[in-house]
């Protein structure tokens, strides 16, 4: 009876739209409840599932030495499925509402310095369509921030003169501002691409396309950033890729003097949470140099 009632549930994400991924990890979280309670306890029936049955679960993640991370992954997801239950009125009590979130840790997120970020930019120029798109997925990374699955879908109709309309996590629109330098980096790679394409008829109107004149694929530009890393000599202990660039630039923004809401505006956070973990990645050098920018006394206005 779990399974079907499982089954129903995520049915019903389908029907609000969540994305095929996100029901994926609903329907992985889930599971891994369904299968402890029939295999430790031979539990099938919802109304025998108790509130002690989640935490010998929770305690079971925690000894097989799964992170806090993910089994906070997973009460959030038995928590969604319990408050559908109680909302379709299968079960009265909701047996999630005494189990807590565990403690995590707050990662410190390392990323590039701005020498190493100078040299990622050196490697590609505009010399052919292909360099001049790379340095273009460097640039756009480092200045907006913006995540590897947003600049995929990112379209042409969707840039503007100083910001573009990004159509994010959660199915989600906001509006992220580009610098002039990038706008300089852009308009010479749309000159360029116009050219290499002009003699075929584009069946997408993405804004970054492969040499053939499709969809980039995630591994694709994972490749780009990957590679400039290597003949940039980023540090060994340094991930190259799409994501550390972003830490990159939400680490700037706030190093820069952008204030925490803005940021987290601009990054497309759920929350402002999110964002003040990239202040633990905050040499103590950085901030003395933000201090010195936002003194009291040296900003007094006479």
């Amino acid at each position: 009876m779990i399974s079907s009632l499982l089954k129903e549930f995520l049915f019903d994400l389908q029907i609000k739209n969540y994305s095929e991924r996100t029901i994926d990890t609903y329907k992985y979280n889930c599971s891994q409840l369904v299968y402890y309670l029939r295999d430790n306890f031979e539990i099938e029936d919802i109304e025998e599932v108790s509130t002690l049955h989640v935490k010998k679960f929770i305690q079971h993640q925690t000894s097989i030495g799964n992170r806090p991370t993910y089994i906070n992954s997973l009460i959030k997801s038995l928590r969604a499925f319990y408050v559908y239950l109680v909302e379709e009125e299968y079960v009265t009590l909701n047996v999630m509402k005494k189990v807590k979130f565990l403690k995590e840790e707050i990662p410190v997120i390392k990323t590039f310095t701005d020498q190493e970020v100078a040299k990622l930019l050196d490697v590609y120029d505009f010399r052919t369509y292909l360099n001049a798109r790379n340095k273009v997925i460097i640039a756009m990374f480092v200045d907006t921030g913006i995540r590897l699955s947003e600049l995929i879908n990112l379209q042409t109709e969707w840039v503007y003169d100083t910001n573009l309309s990004v159509f994010g996590k959660g199915k989600k629109w906001r509006h992220v501002p580009i610098s002039l330098m990038l706008k300089k980096y852009m308009i010479r790679y749309e000159r360029i691409k116009e050219n290499y394409f002009c003699k075929k008829n584009l069946e997408y109107g993405n804004y970054i396309l492969s040499r053939s004149g499709s969809q980039l694929t995630t591994v694709a530009i994972e490749e780009v950033v990957r590679n400039a890393g290597k003949r940039a000599g980023v540090r060994a202990d340094i991930r190259c890729s799409p994501h550390t660039l972003r830490h990159y630039s939400i680490q700037s923004n706030l190093r820069n003097g952008l204030d925490l809401y803005s940021c987290s505006k601009i990054a497309g956070h759920e929350n402002i949470q999110i964002t003040k973990r990239y202040l633990q990645g905050l040499e103590t050098e950085n901030i003395l140099e933000m201090a010195k920018k936002s003194s009291p006394l040296m900003n007094i206005k006479k």
